[in-house]
């Protein structure tokens, strides 16, 4: 049976590594194995890259959904399941509907549950006022099916799965002289217990007679309304109930709004809906799902109880390095292992943060502390964020504990520290195919101090050469690229994991000055780049000193 509860769902930073990826899925499963529902889902906030994705399929796992956006959407809100109608029902039974649900708007659907359209109590309400047309049942095409179920009527004579499609509704209050001044071919003619008028109606060729009060209709009177193809319905109210009813029975398709309908899909984005909302203020407006299917109603009021998404955070509490939307959703935890960032919570949470070299090795703590077993997929996983982290171990980042975390998971993996780490980052540079803008925003971070902003990618390989060609690519990209998400600076970390060293790329604003103040090196003239030994991370190494020159 499937879980009622809602779904908390893990996820890393945008453009995410390896360890935001791994982090992910750990953490959803410590979750599910010490929660009583199992209710955890990993996701990722944005395009994986190629040694991640070997990491996966090593140890195979699958690839966490995406997840772009974490706003509340249409789906989070309380859709109520009205449920719709066919638009031959009349419109009686469409106001009995309405009464009963308590609702204002029927969903009208056909046999697939595709909306056809829309009515509301209002337009029943003006259906009344237009007393003038007696035509009104013809022209509507009315099922003789509702005119009886309308008027609590017995068919007589003829076929209930017939339409009335021509001639006008009258009632029969005069004299037969009178009548058949005024009865036309195919009329309805409403009328009591007088035989005289019954049979003038039929001779006159009404199309049907409703015979009021529950009558005995003669023998000579049913004859002679199958000869003449006349039908005979007897009702036990009287005549001016009967006429007060009569275009109830109406189809509602005859009066519903079909064109220019207002509707979401269950998938909107509520942001996107609120203004539609207010500015056509409409009492409630249908949400079909996916498939083009109908699913219920929202109105502007279901706005107030909308559900936010809840979310665990790993590898990051930046909230430029957050999923979009990330101030709609309620954070109930945060597990990293950077510096505290920006991220704000409308509540407190539970914040765990350590100097370690990767989220990973938190993680394989969690697991001790908590007695749960780690299956050789999740040792997997996790062994290899941690060596993506610290650059096996050659990171400033890296710490006893890492390095500790990472042996003991190699080992209930099955693998070598020294074989895995060679593997991921061969296929981790294998970057031929890819464009300069997939290659400068496959591990790229954006920060914030004293107003400004500026953005950080790298890129680690073991083939120097492979770095040079890469940076031909790239620092004509990051002029184009500059302020597209709001950046007044670019930099770019290209770094050699044999040589444990980076050059660094910079553009834009005052970047030359931040990177000489940083690192006491002046770039040489025309020169967009300088070359850093010993400096691999960017958390440790690079943003530190970015953030004490640029407050200097």
């Amino acid at each position: 049976m499937e879980n009622n509860k809602r779904k908390i769902y893990v996820i890393g930073h945008k453009n995410p590594d390896t360890d935001s990826i791994c982090s992910a899925i750990a953490y959803a499963d410590i979750k599910n194995r010490t929660e009583e529902n199992p209710i955890y889902e990993a996701k990722r906030a944005g395009q994986i890259n190629e040694e991640t994705l070997y990491v996966l399929k090593r140890f195979q796992m699958n690839t966490p959904g995406y997840m772009p956006n974490v706003g509340t959407r249409v789906k989070d809100m309380d859709v109520r399941k009205v449920g719709g109608v066919d638009s031959k029902i009349s419109l009686k039974k469409a106001w009995t509907l309405m009464r009963n649900e308590n609702v204002f708007t029927l969903p009208i659907l056909n046999q697939n549950q595709e909306l056809e359209g829309l009515i509301t109590t209002n337009d029943i309400t003006e259906s009344y006022m237009d007393v003038y047309n007696n035509a009104a049942l013809s022209e509507a095409r009315t099922p003789y099916r509702n005119i009886l179920e309308t008027v609590d009527g017995t068919m007589i004579v003829g076929n209930e799965h017939a339409h009335f499609t021509d001639g006008k509704v009258l009632i029969a209050a005069s004299s037969p002289e009178v009548m058949e001044q005024s009865v036309e071919q195919n009329d309805l003619v409403i009328l009591g217990n007088r035989y005289e008028a019954q049979l003038c109606a039929i001779e006159m060729g009404a199309s049907c007679i409703i015979v009021c009060m529950g009558v005995p209709i003669s023998k000579t009177i049913r004859r002679l309304a199958e000869e003449r193809e006349c039908f005979v319905i007897s009702s036990p109210h009287d005549t001016y109930t009967v006429a007060r009813l009569i275009n109830q029975s109406m189809p509602v398709k005859h009066f519903m709004t079909s064109e220019n309908l207002v509707k979401f899909s269950i998938d909107d984005y509520t942001d996107d809906i609120k203004e539609v909302m207010a500015k056509l203020r409409h009492r409630d407006f249908p949400v079909l799902n996916k498939h083009g299917k109908y699913v219920g109603m929202v109105s502007r009021r279901n706005l107030l109880g909308i559900k936010r998404r809840q979310l665990c955070l790993v590898d990051h509490n930046e909230i430029s390095q957050a999923v979009d939307n990330i101030e709609s959703a309620e954070i109930l935890e945060i597990i990293d292992h950077h510096r505290i960032g920006s991220l704000q919570t409308m509540a407190p949470v539970y914040f765990r943060n350590q100097p370690v070299g990767c989220t990973a090795t938190i993680l394989y703590q969690v697991y001790q502390e908590k007695n749960l077993t780690i299956e050789p997929n999740i040792a997997g996983l996790l062994c290899s964020a941690i060596l993506s982290d610290t650059l096996m171990f050659r990171s400033p980042t890296c710490t006893a504990m890492d390095k500790a975390a990472a042996e003991k998971l190699a080992e209930i993996a099955g693998v070598k520290c020294e074989e895995l780490a060679s593997e991921m980052f061969a296929a981790g540079s294998n970057l031929k195919n890819k464009s300069p803008e997939e290659i400068f925003y496959q591990d790229f971070k954006k920060f914030e101090l004293n107003k400004s902003s500026f953005g950080v990618g790298q890129i680690t390989s073991v083939n120097e050469d492979e770095l040079t060609e890469i940076k031909k690519e790239l620092l004509p990209y990051m002029e184009k690229a500059l302020g597209s998400h709001g950046e007044s600076m670019l930099f770019f970390m290209l770094t050699d994991i044999i040589n444990e060293s980076t050059e660094l790329l910079f553009y834009g604003g005052d970047s030359k000055n931040v990177v000489s103040e940083a690192f006491h090196k002046e770039p040489q003239e025309g020169e967009q780049s300088v070359i850093l030994p010993g400096v691999v991370s960017r958390k440790k190494q690079l943003i530190p000193s970015f953030m004490t020159a640029m407050q200097q």
